[in-house]
């Protein structure tokens, strides 16, 4: 039964997250809307945790040519040019944006905004808050503006469970409260970085949004680009989600190096090399270490603050270890294919943030490019629904929702290792000899299905996707599906 205060919504924007990805949207938005949250206060969400913070060329001696050459470099060839170029050429309004909003940015000692230096940058363009708790300031303070702000009515205690469709059309969305009749929806679920044994996002986000929108007919991009960050930290009580040490702290000066101190690889290299390198090091029998105890000036606990508090949980400290580190599974570069104005496939579904893939990513994300995507394509997905909203068109009753099954078991250790930092042909078709069953009645299992379909189909090796049985890269491609490009199990 549906509550009654979700037909109150009937024909209004839904947008379903509560990151930085769904706030933009909201607070660019001119209309009333309705925003879903499982959470309050955007808990659980990947932005919050989100550590170094959103690059951007506001430097006296970078350009936005300049950071769109160093993310086209880091996405191996399969970026889309464009959106790259619109996007970072945005990246000083969004900070102004951020400012306006209330985000308190670092600054120096000359009262300029504070820039850290992260992979594969070319120069310091990172703006944060908080020396480590960018996500979180960020999180607080455009939570603050949607609070004071009348027309987005926040509903906490929801999850989507299944997308309305019609002729092609996107009719409304079932949510765990009952039905709320729209053709508007504007999904920022978030990543599917719980399918994997060792993530640093939260453990609920098993991509569950890319299945509700592959299910209704939504087509997805770059699927088998999945990047995992170099540096979690390999410590303390067994846990899935791994504590996240920041790039930042390479940037700082903190080397990397095996157990006699002995330095192996390129710190500021992009993730996907410097994430290799390290695997290369465990499976040879190594230990893996950041080495954060020599900063010139103040020490680590001074400079990263949540990452030390992280460390000492984990029985460590940083200003006097070395901490032990191993990658694991950050950031999906693929998801449901939107064009610039952030629309899908299906008319009436939008996507922003980690669930889309808009190709600013290509094969490789650059570090901090995550959270200026979301807010600049937040703004562009506001203008384009503000610009050409309709009257909702009543439908009859909808379709009840068949609603996914909720097996006992997971994919997590077969999608590390065989979807994981290094891949092979037949690893990837066992993988999908077990999800396939399943990829039409379970959420999880479709989206390791659509990941494996598309890694499979690349051979070769390129950015995030490393191929052990197709090392050489071809000329580049990009990849995309829909439900219908799944084999039947």
């Amino acid at each position: 039964m549906t509550d009654p205060l979700l037909s109150s919504y009937t024909g209004w924007p839904v947008i379903i997250g509560s990151g930085l990805a769904g706030l933009s949207v909201a607070l660019h938005l001119k209309q009333p809307c309705v925003l879903l949250s499982p959470h309050s206060n955007g808990e659980g969400s990947s932005t919050q945790l989100a550590q170094g913070g959103m690059a951007a060329a506001i430097g006296p001696d970078d350009t936005p040519e300049d950071h769109a050459r160093d993310t086209l470099r880091a996405g191996a060839g399969l970026c889309d040019e464009a959106i790259v170029r619109a996007i970072t050429q945005a990246g000083p309004s969004a900070v102004e944006t951020l400012l306006r909003w209330g985000v308190p940015l670092a600054r120096d000692e000359s009262g300029s905004l504070a820039l850290h230096l992260e992979g594969a940058h070319s120069r310091p363009r990172v703006v944060y808050a908080g020396g480590d708790q960018s996500g979180a300031y960020i999180t607080s303070s455009l939570w603050e503006k949607v609070r004071a702000t009348s027309r987005i009515h926040v509903l906490t205690g929801q999850t989507l469970e299944g997308l309305h469709h019609e002729d092609g059309l996107l009719r409304g969305v079932w949510v765990s409260g009952g039905f709320i009749p729209t053709q508007c929806c504007i999904l920022a679920t978030g990543s599917c970085g719980g399918l994997y044994r060792h993530t640093t996002i939260p453990l609920s986000n098993k991509g569950m949004g890319i299945a509700h929108a592959a299910l209704a007919g939504a087509r997805l991009g770059d699927m088998e680009f999945t990047q995992f960050h170099p540096t979690s930290l390999a410590a303390g009580p067994t846990q899935t989600r791994r504590p996240l040490i920041s790039e930042a702290v390479r940037g700082a000066g903190a080397p990397l190096v095996l157990e006699n101190g002995e330095r192996f690889t390129k710190e500021l290299a992009p993730r996907d090399v410097v994430s290799r390198a390290i695997a290369a090091q465990l499976k040879a029998g190594h230990q893996v270490y950041l080495d954060g105890r020599h900063f010139k000036g103040r020490p680590f606990s001074a400079r990263f603050p949540a990452i030390t508090k992280a460390c000492h949980a984990a029985g460590l400290d940083p200003d006097t270890q070395r901490l032990p580190v191993k990658p694991a599974m950050h950031y999906h570069m693929g998801g449901i294919a939107v064009d610039h104005h952030g629309r899908s496939s299906l008319p009436g579904l939008w996507a922003n943030g980690e669930v889309a893939c808009t190709g600013l990513h290509g094969a490789n994300r650059l570090a901090s490019n995550s959270l200026l995507e979301a807010l600049v394509c937040g703004k562009w997905i506001a203008e384009d629904i503000d610009a050409h909203s309709t009257p909702f068109i009543p439908l009859s009753a909808p379709t009840p929702r068949v609603p996914f099954l909720s097996p006992t078991w997971t994919l997590n250790d077969l999608m590390e290792e065989q979807a994981g930092i290094l891949r092979h042909e037949d690893g990837l078709r066992a993988l999908l000899e077990k999800a396939l069953p399943l990829a039409r009645h379970y959420g999880p299992a479709l989206t390791a299905s659509f990941i494996a379909w598309a890694a499979l189909h690349r051979t070769e090796s390129r950015g995030s996707h490393w191929r052990e049985d197709a090392p050489t890269s071809r000329s580049p491609q990009r990849q995309s599906w829909t439900l219908v490009d799944l084999p039947s199990a």
